[in-house]
Protein backbone atom coordinates (compact mmCIF):
# COMPACT_ATOMS: atom_id res chain seq x y z
CA UNK A 1 0.00 0.00 0.00
CA UNK A 2 2.73 2.76 0.78
CA UNK A 3 5.50 1.13 -1.47
CA UNK A 4 6.94 2.10 -4.72
CA UNK A 5 4.49 3.14 -7.28
CA UNK A 6 6.49 1.95 -10.82
CA UNK A 7 3.82 1.31 -13.17
CA UNK A 8 4.18 2.42 -16.80
CA UNK A 9 1.65 1.86 -19.78
CA UNK A 10 2.83 -0.99 -22.04
CA UNK A 11 3.39 1.18 -24.99
CA UNK A 12 5.98 3.13 -22.75
CA UNK A 13 7.53 -0.01 -21.69
CA UNK A 14 7.49 -0.93 -25.27
CA UNK A 15 9.37 2.00 -26.17
CA UNK A 16 11.51 2.14 -23.68
CA UNK A 17 12.80 -1.73 -24.29
CA UNK A 18 12.89 -1.18 -27.51
CA UNK A 19 16.52 -1.37 -29.80
CA UNK A 20 18.65 1.79 -28.92
CA UNK A 21 18.09 3.44 -32.39
CA UNK A 22 14.26 3.50 -31.19
CA UNK A 23 12.06 5.20 -28.76
CA UNK A 24 12.58 8.12 -26.61
CA UNK A 25 16.20 8.87 -25.39
CA UNK A 26 16.41 8.21 -21.88
CA UNK A 27 19.48 6.59 -20.11
CA UNK A 28 19.53 2.89 -21.17
CA UNK A 29 16.18 2.58 -21.64
CA UNK A 30 15.12 3.60 -18.27
CA UNK A 31 11.61 5.43 -16.97
CA UNK A 32 11.58 8.98 -17.72
CA UNK A 33 10.04 11.21 -14.32
CA UNK A 34 10.47 15.09 -14.46
CA UNK A 35 8.47 16.05 -11.22
CA UNK A 36 9.80 15.80 -7.57
CA UNK A 37 6.65 14.22 -6.63
CA UNK A 38 7.08 11.07 -9.29
CA UNK A 39 10.32 10.48 -8.01
CA UNK A 40 9.19 10.44 -4.11
CA UNK A 41 6.42 8.25 -5.14
CA UNK A 42 8.92 5.84 -7.64
CA UNK A 43 11.43 5.26 -4.83
CA UNK A 44 14.58 4.13 -7.26
CA UNK A 45 17.52 3.17 -6.00
CA UNK A 46 19.48 5.84 -8.78
CA UNK A 47 18.30 8.23 -10.48
CA UNK A 48 19.95 9.57 -13.76
CA UNK A 49 20.75 13.47 -13.58
CA UNK A 50 22.01 15.46 -16.88
CA UNK A 51 24.22 18.55 -16.46
CA UNK A 52 24.31 19.88 -19.73
CA UNK A 53 27.04 22.86 -19.25
CA UNK A 54 30.38 23.19 -20.61
CA UNK A 55 31.02 27.56 -20.36
CA UNK A 56 33.55 26.58 -18.31
CA UNK A 57 35.86 25.03 -20.40
CA UNK A 58 39.11 26.40 -20.84
CA UNK A 59 40.40 24.62 -24.61
CA UNK A 60 37.72 22.91 -26.96
CA UNK A 61 33.46 23.25 -25.65
CA UNK A 62 31.03 20.95 -26.69
CA UNK A 63 30.27 18.79 -23.10
CA UNK A 64 26.87 20.54 -23.44
CA UNK A 65 25.81 17.98 -25.48
CA UNK A 66 27.59 14.90 -23.58
CA UNK A 67 24.19 14.21 -21.66
CA UNK A 68 22.20 13.63 -25.03
CA UNK A 69 24.57 11.71 -26.43
CA UNK A 70 24.79 9.41 -23.25
CA UNK A 71 21.14 8.80 -23.96
CA UNK A 72 20.39 8.64 -27.54
CA UNK A 73 24.18 7.62 -29.68
CA UNK A 74 25.40 5.11 -27.02
CA UNK A 75 25.06 1.62 -27.94
CA UNK A 76 22.90 -0.20 -25.33
CA UNK A 77 23.82 -3.95 -25.62
CA UNK A 78 21.91 -5.28 -23.21
CA UNK A 79 21.42 -5.63 -19.09
CA UNK A 80 22.89 -9.51 -18.35
CA UNK A 81 26.09 -8.51 -16.42
CA UNK A 82 29.03 -11.29 -17.78
CA UNK A 83 31.41 -10.78 -14.94
CA UNK A 84 28.97 -10.68 -12.20
CA UNK A 85 26.22 -12.97 -13.88
CA UNK A 86 22.90 -10.75 -13.63
CA UNK A 87 20.29 -8.97 -14.80
CA UNK A 88 21.40 -5.19 -13.66
CA UNK A 89 17.45 -3.57 -14.23
CA UNK A 90 15.81 -6.77 -12.09
CA UNK A 91 17.73 -5.76 -8.74
CA UNK A 92 18.27 -2.25 -9.69
CA UNK A 93 15.58 0.50 -9.88
CA UNK A 94 17.23 3.31 -12.42
CA UNK A 95 15.06 6.37 -13.88
CA UNK A 96 16.40 9.25 -16.07
CA UNK A 97 15.05 12.39 -14.20
CA UNK A 98 15.77 14.55 -16.94
CA UNK A 99 18.15 17.68 -17.07
CA UNK A 100 19.06 20.57 -14.93
CA UNK A 101 18.61 23.22 -16.84
CA UNK A 102 21.37 25.38 -17.64
CA UNK A 103 21.18 28.92 -19.00
CA UNK A 104 24.17 28.88 -21.64
CA UNK A 105 26.55 31.59 -20.82
CA UNK A 106 25.15 32.16 -16.98
CA UNK A 107 26.97 30.05 -14.52
CA UNK A 108 25.00 31.08 -11.27
CA UNK A 109 21.71 30.31 -12.50
CA UNK A 110 23.02 26.76 -14.01
CA UNK A 111 24.86 25.97 -10.80
CA UNK A 112 21.68 26.57 -8.85
CA UNK A 113 19.76 24.49 -11.40
CA UNK A 114 22.14 21.44 -11.13
CA UNK A 115 22.34 21.90 -7.09
CA UNK A 116 19.09 21.99 -7.09
CA UNK A 117 18.15 19.01 -9.19
CA UNK A 118 20.90 16.63 -7.87
CA UNK A 119 19.71 17.89 -4.60
CA UNK A 120 15.99 16.45 -5.04
CA UNK A 121 17.30 13.15 -5.85
CA UNK A 122 20.08 13.20 -3.25
CA UNK A 123 17.25 14.62 -0.32
CA UNK A 124 15.49 10.94 -1.28
CA UNK A 125 18.11 9.07 -0.26
CA UNK A 126 18.64 7.86 -3.84
CA UNK A 127 21.57 7.60 -5.67
CA UNK A 128 22.42 10.37 -8.38
CA UNK A 129 24.13 10.07 -11.03
CA UNK A 130 25.04 12.59 -12.97
CA UNK A 131 26.10 13.13 -17.15
CA UNK A 132 28.08 16.58 -17.58
CA UNK A 133 28.92 18.67 -18.78
CA UNK A 134 32.13 20.37 -18.14
CA UNK A 135 33.52 19.01 -14.74
CA UNK A 136 32.76 22.28 -13.09
CA UNK A 137 29.27 20.50 -12.19
CA UNK A 138 30.94 18.57 -9.72
CA UNK A 139 31.13 21.59 -7.66
CA UNK A 140 27.08 22.40 -7.52
CA UNK A 141 26.47 17.97 -7.82
CA UNK A 142 29.20 17.29 -4.99
CA UNK A 143 27.95 20.09 -2.99
CA UNK A 144 24.08 19.11 -2.91
CA UNK A 145 25.06 15.52 -2.28
CA UNK A 146 27.29 16.81 1.23
CA UNK A 147 24.43 18.35 2.29
CA UNK A 148 22.56 15.61 2.21
CA UNK A 149 24.73 13.09 3.89
CA UNK A 150 26.58 15.67 6.01
CA UNK A 151 29.62 18.09 5.06
CA UNK A 152 32.94 16.57 6.27
CA UNK A 153 31.15 12.93 5.56
CA UNK A 154 31.62 12.30 1.88
CA UNK A 155 35.07 11.27 0.41
CA UNK A 156 35.78 11.51 -3.62
CA UNK A 157 37.87 9.07 -5.78
CA UNK A 158 38.66 11.33 -8.49
CA UNK A 159 40.05 9.75 -11.79
CA UNK A 160 40.93 12.27 -14.53
CA UNK A 161 44.50 13.83 -16.52
CA UNK A 162 44.08 17.03 -14.52
CA UNK A 163 43.38 17.79 -11.00
CA UNK A 164 41.11 20.53 -11.25
CA UNK A 165 42.49 22.29 -8.02
CA UNK A 166 43.35 25.39 -9.43
CA UNK A 167 42.25 28.60 -7.76
CA UNK A 168 41.20 30.48 -10.91
CA UNK A 169 41.82 29.99 -14.23
CA UNK A 170 42.42 33.27 -15.99
CA UNK A 171 40.52 34.63 -13.40
CA UNK A 172 37.67 32.67 -13.21
CA UNK A 173 36.83 30.81 -10.13
CA UNK A 174 34.34 28.15 -11.24
CA UNK A 175 36.37 27.22 -14.24
CA UNK A 176 36.21 23.46 -15.02
CA UNK A 177 40.06 23.25 -13.79
CA UNK A 178 38.98 24.53 -10.71
CA UNK A 179 35.68 22.75 -9.10
CA UNK A 180 37.74 20.59 -6.52
CA UNK A 181 39.31 23.53 -4.82
CA UNK A 182 36.21 25.44 -4.34
CA UNK A 183 34.50 21.75 -2.26
CA UNK A 184 37.72 21.25 -0.36
CA UNK A 185 37.42 25.03 0.67
CA UNK A 186 33.76 24.72 1.24
CA UNK A 187 34.06 22.22 3.99
CA UNK A 188 32.04 20.17 1.69
CA UNK A 189 34.72 17.33 1.27
CA UNK A 190 37.73 17.22 3.31
CA UNK A 191 41.28 17.40 1.37
CA UNK A 192 42.24 14.07 3.56
CA UNK A 193 39.47 12.30 2.16
CA UNK A 194 39.89 13.35 -1.80
CA UNK A 195 42.11 11.19 -3.73
CA UNK A 196 43.06 11.56 -7.54
CA UNK A 197 43.60 8.61 -10.03
CA UNK A 198 45.48 9.01 -13.23
CA UNK A 199 47.35 12.62 -13.17
CA UNK A 200 49.78 13.09 -16.08
CA UNK A 201 50.71 15.76 -18.38
CA UNK A 202 52.41 19.20 -17.72
CA UNK A 203 49.59 20.53 -15.71
CA UNK A 204 49.02 22.01 -13.00
CA UNK A 205 52.09 23.77 -11.76
CA UNK A 206 54.60 22.98 -8.46
CA UNK A 207 52.49 25.86 -6.38
CA UNK A 208 49.12 23.69 -6.90
CA UNK A 209 50.57 20.58 -6.22
CA UNK A 210 51.87 22.01 -2.67
CA UNK A 211 48.07 23.59 -2.24
CA UNK A 212 47.23 19.95 -2.59
CA UNK A 213 49.58 18.70 0.11
CA UNK A 214 48.96 21.19 2.68
CA UNK A 215 45.16 20.16 2.80
CA UNK A 216 45.69 16.52 2.89
CA UNK A 217 44.80 15.47 -0.28
CA UNK A 218 46.35 11.83 -1.81
CA UNK A 219 46.97 11.63 -5.55
CA UNK A 220 48.11 8.56 -7.87
CA UNK A 221 49.72 10.08 -10.89
CA UNK A 222 49.64 7.60 -14.18
CA UNK A 223 53.22 6.87 -13.43
CA UNK A 224 52.43 4.71 -10.64
CA UNK A 225 49.29 3.05 -12.47
CA UNK A 226 51.68 1.99 -14.81
CA UNK A 227 54.47 0.84 -12.23
CA UNK A 228 52.14 -0.67 -9.84
CA UNK A 229 48.44 -1.87 -11.86
CA UNK A 230 45.15 -0.44 -11.41
CA UNK A 231 44.28 -2.62 -9.02
CA UNK A 232 46.82 -2.28 -6.38
CA UNK A 233 45.83 1.45 -6.71
CA UNK A 234 42.26 1.37 -6.52
CA UNK A 235 42.50 -0.26 -3.55
CA UNK A 236 44.50 2.31 -1.91
CA UNK A 237 42.18 5.08 -3.35
CA UNK A 238 39.32 3.12 -1.79
CA UNK A 239 41.23 3.01 1.91
CA UNK A 240 42.04 6.58 1.99
CA UNK A 241 39.25 8.06 0.34
CA UNK A 242 37.36 6.31 3.17
CA UNK A 243 39.86 7.29 6.36
CA UNK A 244 37.66 9.25 8.23
CA UNK A 245 34.78 9.49 5.62
CA UNK A 246 30.98 7.19 5.88
CA UNK A 247 30.17 7.75 1.91
CA UNK A 248 31.88 8.16 -0.95
CA UNK A 249 31.43 10.06 -3.92
CA UNK A 250 32.68 9.01 -7.00
CA UNK A 251 33.77 11.64 -10.00
CA UNK A 252 35.45 10.03 -13.70
CA UNK A 253 36.73 12.94 -16.37
CA UNK A 254 36.58 10.80 -19.51
CA UNK A 255 40.17 12.77 -19.98
CA UNK A 256 41.26 10.12 -17.23
CA UNK A 257 41.73 7.63 -20.89
CA UNK A 258 44.10 7.77 -23.23
CA UNK A 259 42.65 9.80 -25.79
CA UNK A 260 43.14 7.18 -28.12
CA UNK A 261 39.75 5.64 -26.48
CA UNK A 262 38.02 9.01 -25.85
CA UNK A 263 39.11 11.42 -28.53
CA UNK A 264 36.27 13.32 -27.93
CA UNK A 265 37.21 15.67 -25.06
CA UNK A 266 37.71 18.88 -24.11
CA UNK A 267 41.27 18.82 -22.84
CA UNK A 268 42.78 15.55 -24.57
CA UNK A 269 46.32 14.34 -22.55
CA UNK A 270 48.33 11.63 -24.18
CA UNK A 271 48.88 8.30 -22.07
CA UNK A 272 46.27 7.25 -20.23
CA UNK A 273 44.12 4.49 -18.73
CA UNK A 274 42.86 2.29 -20.80
CA UNK A 275 39.02 1.00 -20.71
CA UNK A 276 39.05 -2.00 -19.45
CA UNK A 277 40.94 -0.81 -16.32
CA UNK A 278 38.88 2.00 -15.61
CA UNK A 279 35.89 0.03 -15.78
CA UNK A 280 36.07 -2.53 -13.82
CA UNK A 281 37.87 0.29 -11.24
CA UNK A 282 34.65 1.60 -10.73
CA UNK A 283 32.55 -1.52 -10.58
CA UNK A 284 35.28 -2.51 -7.44
CA UNK A 285 34.20 1.27 -6.17
CA UNK A 286 30.51 0.42 -6.44
CA UNK A 287 31.18 -3.25 -5.13
CA UNK A 288 32.92 -2.15 -2.32
CA UNK A 289 32.05 0.86 -1.03
CA UNK A 290 29.23 3.16 0.44
CA UNK A 291 28.82 5.14 -2.74
CA UNK A 292 26.13 7.66 -2.40
CA UNK A 293 26.74 9.60 -5.82
CA UNK A 294 28.52 9.36 -9.45
CA UNK A 295 29.25 11.91 -12.45
CA UNK A 296 30.67 11.29 -15.79
CA UNK A 297 31.99 14.13 -17.01
CA UNK A 298 34.08 16.33 -20.05
CA UNK A 299 32.23 14.19 -22.82
CA UNK A 300 32.15 16.77 -26.33
CA UNK A 301 30.48 14.59 -29.13
CA UNK A 302 31.86 17.03 -31.43
CA UNK A 303 35.05 15.60 -31.15
CA UNK A 304 34.28 12.24 -31.04
CA UNK A 305 34.55 9.37 -33.53
CA UNK A 306 32.38 6.64 -34.32
CA UNK A 307 31.26 7.13 -30.69
CA UNK A 308 33.89 5.47 -28.92
CA UNK A 309 34.02 8.72 -25.88
CA UNK A 310 30.39 8.19 -26.13
CA UNK A 311 30.59 4.41 -25.20
CA UNK A 312 33.17 4.08 -22.98
CA UNK A 313 31.41 6.80 -20.99
CA UNK A 314 28.26 4.42 -21.09
CA UNK A 315 29.72 1.49 -19.77
CA UNK A 316 31.37 3.65 -17.00
CA UNK A 317 28.13 4.55 -15.67
CA UNK A 318 26.62 0.49 -16.78
CA UNK A 319 29.43 -0.37 -14.25
CA UNK A 320 28.91 1.61 -11.22
CA UNK A 321 25.25 0.15 -11.99
CA UNK A 322 26.14 -2.66 -12.18
CA UNK A 323 28.10 -3.12 -8.86
CA UNK A 324 25.43 -1.55 -7.36
CA UNK A 325 22.98 -4.07 -8.05
CA UNK A 326 25.02 -6.80 -7.33
CA UNK A 327 25.29 -5.46 -3.62
CA UNK A 328 21.36 -6.14 -3.43
CA UNK A 329 21.48 -9.72 -4.36
CA UNK A 330 20.91 -11.56 -0.78
CA UNK A 331 23.70 -13.17 0.91
CA UNK A 332 25.55 -16.11 -0.63
CA UNK A 333 23.52 -15.48 -3.92
CA UNK A 334 26.14 -13.78 -5.91
CA UNK A 335 26.64 -16.10 -8.66
CA UNK A 336 29.15 -14.81 -10.63
CA UNK A 337 30.24 -15.42 -14.85
CA UNK A 338 28.92 -17.81 -16.64
CA UNK A 339 30.72 -21.08 -17.07
CA UNK A 340 30.85 -23.55 -19.86
CA UNK A 341 29.86 -26.71 -19.07
CA UNK A 342 32.46 -28.94 -17.96
CA UNK A 343 33.74 -32.12 -20.64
Amino acid sequence: MGGPKRELPSGMRRQLESASYQGPATFAGCPLLTEPEQLAAWAPDAAVVGAPWDGSTTHRPGARFGPRALRAQAHHPGEFHLDLGLEIFEHLAVVDYGDAICSHGMWEPSRAAIHERVGEVASLGVVPVVIGGDHSITWPAATAVAEHHGFGKVGVVHFDAHADTADSIDGNLASHGTPMRRLIESGAVPGRNFVQVGLRGYWPPADVFDWMGEQGMRWHLMQEVWERGAQAVIQDAIAEALDGAEALYLSVDIDVLDPGFAPGTGTPEPGGMNPADLLRAVREIAMRTNLVAMDVVEVAPPYDWADLTVNNAHRVVLEVLAGLAWKRLPPGHQAGPPRPASA
